[in-house]
């Protein structure tokens, strides 16, 4: 099961907070993988076809109980993405038109509402229940090993923007896209994702986000170690291929019998171990030299070097 699936399936095992929350609920199936079509009789026929189990559950659940209507399942399997697709179908009946408008999808007029009806999100706890049944009906979550994103596709602009104000109240930033004749409505920051989940009631997926951001962090924080390491080691390997080439320019020029005991032993324990880095050099020698001396020495040498090129080196 994806990750996604699970998060839609733990959200339609939420127990609503009051009377009215499977109102709202129900409201947000419908307006967001709802079909609603108008028959020859001037009835009206209602359709939701979804891929997702949790989603016909909830709608056939949530039908015979708030709205007491006859509902038609078809269940098929799709051969080439091998899912099942159920279509839930409300054909015309006698009470359907009053119950479109009690989820707000139509209104006393019998004009189609264009954004999210005021009646089904006047309480806080309603407003949840409706961001939660769209994200049932056409949410995606990325799995939290990989990038952090939410979406919930729906149609319409209002109805996108109306959808993002409500995450909005519970703290949430999310975003309206544009997509291919729909809009998304989305979230990309983990801790927002988090929030938004945890106000729904969706505690299994906010746990699995924070396990995977736990081991994100620890490999982040490998990688930037193993990173800065060998970048050190890059550094100090082109440093000490510097210096070589400083005691061979002193031996070119004859400088390298004359050169103090000091210099003298830096240049010994750079030729006899090419590949360490300052620090680690310093340890070697008696007494052991800091960090700092041996690199002064390397600027004694480079001085030398210069002098003697420039013809004023003492004789």
């Amino acid at each position: 099961m994806s990750f996604t699936a699970e998060v839609r399936d733990e959200l339609a095992r939420c127990a609503p907070e009051c009377a009215y929350c499977d109102v709202s609920t129900l409201s947000a199936l419908v307006r967001v993988c709802g079909t609603l079509s108008i028959t020859g009789k001037g009835g009206y026929q209602l359709q939701v076809a979804t891929e997702t189990g949790a989603v016909a559950r909830t709608m056939i659940e949530l039908t015979h109980k708030i709205l007491k209507l006859k509902t038609d399942l078809t269940v098929r399997r799709s051969i080439l993405h091998k899912v099942r697709n159920y279509l839930i179908v409300l054909p015309d009946q006698p009470d359907l038109e009053k119950a479109l408008v009690l989820l707000g999808i139509l209104d006393r007029s019998g004009s189609l509402v264009q954004g999210v009806p005021r009646h089904v999100a006047n309480r806080a706890c309603c407003r949840r229940a409706f961001v939660r049944g769209s994200l049932i009906a056409g949410g995606f979550v990325a799995d939290p090993k990989g990038d952090f994103h939410l979406e919930i596709a729906v149609q319409g602009e209002q109805f996108a923007h109306d959808l993002a104000s409500l995450i909005a109240g519970m703290g949430v930033k999310a975003r309206v896209n544009p997509r291919r004749g729909a809009y998304a409505v989305y979230i990309k920051s983990a801790e927002d994702i988090k929030r938004l989940l945890s106000r729904l009631g969706a505690e299994r997926a906010v746990s699995e986000i924070e396990d995977a951001r736990a081991v994100k962090s620890v490999k982040n924080e490998v990688n930037r170690r193993v990173n800065a390491e060998l970048a050190n080691q890059t550094r100090s390997a082109g440093a000490a291929q510097r210096q070589l080439e400083l005691i061979e320019a002193l031996e070119k020029l004859g400088l390298r019998r004359s050169l103090p005991e000091g210099l003298e032993t830096f240049c010994a324990l750079r030729e006899s171990h090419p590949d360490l880095s300052l620090r680690d050099l310093g340890e070697l020698a008696d007494p052991p030299l800091s960090k700092s001396a041996l690199y002064h020495r390397v600027l004694r040498l480079e001085k030398m070097v210069e002098e003697a090129h420039s013809g004023t080196a003492e004789p």
